[in-house]
């Protein structure tokens, strides 16, 4: 308790700026808070603040020594108020991003229950396939599927996604079933558009290699529930997440091919600007998925 007491009057310290604003805040002495800093840095062997009669600055290792103590309060923070009923309480808006398919299933359906669960919490969400730069545009969180592109941001796996080649039982009876992916280019292929998606085309394990192929066909869009329909009408085949299709294979709408060719599971991922000072309601909110998304008994319901 001394030590994080120590901590936390550093904080307070440096942020205020002053022995004695931080000690008028806590209703304490300055000569308390001045003991604490002298204790903390006794105990580090580093010197943290620069103290004198007029003013006070931090050390190079003041300031970096800073910022682990603030991530460290709030991780605290959260840690209590995670498990005490009567801890803080999420607060505050939310704003989540996510492909527009996968968000009209598998999003839009949760946020009552989320709301439910945390009144204080509102939440706007974004349904986009474009790639949403989560950063300048002010968003708190996004939901990605499939591969993610390298990049600073911060994410974390939710579930496991497979994506798999399916054609109606018509189309499959009027073109035939292909047996080897190099048989795409005889068929007609619904191809998803847009730039945001897809940009490696569909892939399969050959020889043991994962492999990718962008056959063509008459048909394109960039919106993946427009392929789905075309698939559905018997207008060609389509590469889709078995999220979106699981329920057409059960009913014998839909029939996968090349299943012998089937890549290896890409991820559905929760996305964040940084890992540091994470709001509580956003790091609930990514809890409150992971439950969901790694329960078998939710993507049977949704099947």
């Amino acid at each position: 308790m001394d030590r994080l007491k120590q901590i936390e009057s550093f904080v307070s310290v440096a942020t205020k700026g002053s022995l004695t604003a931080a000690a008028q805040a806590e209703g304490v002495a300055p000569a308390v808070m001045g003991r604490r800093i002298d204790a903390l840095e006794a105990r580090l062997g580093v010197k943290l603040l620069v103290r004198t009669t007029r003013k006070l600055t931090l050390t190079h290792e003041g300031t970096a020594f800073l910022e682990d103590c603030q991530r460290l309060l709030v991780d605290f923070a959260n840690a209590e108020a995670s498990v005490s009923a009567g801890g803080i309480k999420a607060a505050g808006h939310l704003r989540i991003t996510a492909p527009a398919g996968f968000g009209r299933r598998h999003l839009a359906p949760l946020v009552p229950e989320f709301l439910a669960l945390h009144p204080d919490v509102s939440l706007s969400l974004n349904l986009s396939d474009r790639v949403v730069d989560i950063v300048n545009e002010g968003f708190d969180c996004a939901v990605r599927v499939g591969d993610l592109v390298d990049s600073s941001l911060v994410s974390m796996r939710l579930a496991d996604n497979r994506r798999l080649c399916v054609g109606s039982p018509a189309y499959l009876k009027r073109a035939g079933v292909p047996e080897h992916p190099g048989e795409l280019a005889r068929h007609q292929c619904l191809m998803l558009s847009s730039d945001a998606s897809q940009t490696r085309g569909w892939a399969f394990m050959v020889d043991g290699e994962l492999s990718h192929a962008r056959p063509s066909g008459r048909l394109d869009c960039s919106d993946g529930q427009v392929l789905h329909d075309w698939c559905l009408a018997g207008l060609g085949l389509a590469w889709r997440s078995t999220w979106e299709v699981e329920a057409d294979i059960q009913a014998g709408r839909l029939q996968t091919v090349l299943d012998a060719f089937a890549a290896p599971p890409n991820g559905i991922f929760a996305v964040i600007p940084q890992r540091k000072h994470l709001p509580l309601r956003v790091r609930l909110w990514i809890d409150f998925l992971k439950q969901n998304y790694g329960s078998p008994a939710y993507w049977a319901r949704a099947a």
